[in-house]
């Protein structure tokens, strides 16, 4: 299975009592209806590290079911600890997710080798395919090239990686050290074309969330070589995507999920409402876009 187009990391809906499931499903419909061609449950996006093990497998199962096979659903599985990771990656294989997404390990900071052993151990627990995430800005270690590379050599359902270093070169040198076969998914809304005229297949997209149609149609533009036409759309499309990070991500695109009345915009803590003035900015961006 090749791993590309436009892929939402989907917000997760809660209620006072828990996940909103109903909210869940129907968010996976909206995706789905507006050509969104993947879907990640329990990223970054998703709110994952403040859900429970418990919820954390629900959601898994239930965007797995509500899909139901239209297209692949790809769960978030990292950790930074490997026991955990191998657990929570052999439940979403159990529950039928086409792939799992594995974020580096953060905050313990491991070396070169501790990654390449980490991801291995990952790997080999199960037979889906495996996507790697380097996002150094949020686990303060890059996944090098080289570790990238070794990886893709020895563990054969390692297929690609979510780069969100910020590092166009870098997704180039995966591209000439990995070959056009392993997938390489932009991690940041603002640099998919860029990434994509390197060798990328495609985006793991925040803003997907409340434009899934249009961010599929800048990726499919690009899939299918219209490079002049998806730059125009996506350079109209830059103010939203700047938005969406005018504050620690997921708080404004939960937020802008809640103001279009998608879901619920609440967030748990550490995650909060949106300062007042940060707040003023988001309802006007999305105002002009005619989002609310």
């Amino acid at each position: 299975m090749g791993f590309k187009g436009s892929i939402v990391a989907l917000v997760t809906p809660f209620t006072e009592h828990g996940v909103d499931e109903r909210k869940l499903a129907e968010l996976v419909e909206f995706q789905i209806k507006n050509g969104t061609q993947g879907i990640v449950p329990c990223g970054t996006t998703g709110e994952s590290p403040t859900l429970s093990h418990e919820e954390h497998d629900r959601v898994i199962e239930i965007v797995v079911d509500t899909v139901n096979g239209r297209i692949p659903v790809i769960a978030g599985t990292g950790s930074n600890s490997t026991v955990e990771a191998v657990r929570l990656t052999k439940h979403a294989e159990d529950a039928g997710a086409d792939a799992a997404l594995v974020v580096t390990p953060y905050y313990n900071k491991p070396t070169q080798k501790g990654l390449y052993l980490h991801f291995k151990a990952v790997a080999d627990s199960v037979k889906i395919p495996i996507i790697l995430y380097n996002i150094e800005g949020r686990c303060a270690r890059n996944i090098e090239t080289a570790t990238v590379k070794q990886l893709a050599r020895t563990c054969k359902n390692i297929v690609g990686v979510k780069e969100a270093s910020g590092n166009v070169e870098q997704a180039k040198a995966v591209r000439e050290a990995c070959g056009k076969k392993f997938a390489i998914l932009s991690g940041d809304d603002a640099l998919t074309i860029p990434m994509m005229k390197l060798g990328g297949t495609g985006v793991i997209s925040v803003v997907a969330n409340i434009i899934p149609k249009e961010v599929a149609e800048v990726v499919n533009l690009m899939l299918n070589g219209k490079v002049k036409e998806a730059e125009i759309k996506q350079e109209k499309l830059l103010p939203l995507i700047k938005a969406m990070f005018i504050e620690t991500n997921p708080i404004p695109v939960k937020t802008s999920c809640g103001l279009m009345g998608l879901c619920s915009p609440s967030l748990r803590l550490p995650m909060c409402s949106m300062e007042p003035g940060n707040l003023a900015i988001l309802k006007a961006v999305l105002k002009q876009y005619k989002l609310i």
